[in-house]
Formats: structure tokens, sequence, C-alpha cells
């Protein structure tokens, strides 16, 4: 992972990932530094149908999915 990592497909894998009550909304690039960017997604789930740690475990960091995905950081969380 760095600077010249496809960002775009990064995205395609990150929305691909489809599941009942996954709802994928805006994203945007984030600069880390040294020319490095970051994915920041927003998305909404309903929390009967979705476990957000099965979600992070067994779609987006399992094969083939790791090949563009490197970590997941959930920045804020609200439960209604």
């Amino acid at each position: 992972w760095d600077d010249e990592t496809d960002m775009k497909k990064l995205e395609e894998v990150v929305r691909a990932v489809e599941m009942p009550g996954l709802l994928w909304g805006a994203s945007k690039l984030v600069p880390v530094g040294y020319g490095i960017k970051k994915l920041t997604i927003m998305l909404t789930i309903i929390d009967d149908l979705v476990s957000p740690d099965n979600l992070i475990e067994d779609f987006l960091t399992s094969e083939p999915n790791n090949e563009y995905i490197q970590s997941v950081d959930i920045v804020a969380f609200n439960k209604i």
C-alpha cells in the first residue's frame, strides 16, 4: 500500500460487499502524508442484520479483498 495504490479500485472492492441491512454512503479520499491517501466511507447498517465485526473480518479484510484493504477503522458509531 503506497502512493500508487489504485484508490478507485479500492472503493469498488469495498462497495462490492453487499448484504441485507448494509447501505454504503458518501466517500472521500483523505491525505495521510507522502502522497498516500486513505478512503473514508460512510455506511449505515441495521443492527439486527449486520455485525460490524463480521463485516470487517469476514468481508473487508479477508481474501480476496485484503489485496486492496489493509485495515479498517471505525471513526464514529451511533447505535439507536
